[in-house]
């Protein structure tokens, strides 16, 4: 068995009875960081963070599972993050988005319905010398490369 797996297992068990928290990404770095990204439709708390850590820490020590010093990092993904789930994108609906799609394209829009294959952004088209129209698009999934959530300060 992976790391990755014996460790998803352990979240996935720390955080059985927590239906609002989800896993976003284990990763093993080759540099010895365990990677836990963890969040929730809420958000998620620095407790439940430690709690997890914890968990999957001691396990890892007593079952002498990883064979190398690592560190164990464990946090929800950064604002800057790109959405990598559904669950993400269903989180964040009625935010502002920033798309990139396979051809390099990039929109800009509020995400405003998601589904297991497609997305729907609300885009403000500006033409010269006429009044701005915002139009819905529908993206599919699968013709998107990275999608980041933008931060307003207003």
């Amino acid at each position: 068995m992976q790391i990755e797996e014996r460790v998803q297992e352990l979240v996935e068990e720390k955080i059985a009875d927590r239906a609002d928290l989800f896993i976003v990404r284990i990763k093993m770095h080759n540099n010895g960081l365990l990677e836990i990204l963890v969040d929730g439709d809420n958000g998620i708390a620095i407790e439940d963070c430690v709690q997890i850590s914890r968990h999957v820490g001691f396990h890892l020590e007593e079952e002498d599972a990883i064979d190398r010093a690592y560190r164990l990092e464990v946090s929800s993904p950064g604002i800057d993050s790109p959405l990598l789930l559904l669950r993400q994108y269903q989180k964040n609906i009625g935010r502002n988005v920033r798309i990139k799609g396979l051809e390099g394209e990039k929109r800009e829009g509020k995400l405003i319905a998601v589904n297991d294959k497609n997305i729907v952004i609300e885009e403000t088209k500006k033409e010269k010398g006429k009044k701005a129209t915002i139009e819905e698009t529908e993206i599919p999934l699968d013709n998107i490369t990275e999608t980041k959530v933008l931060i307003s300060f207003k």
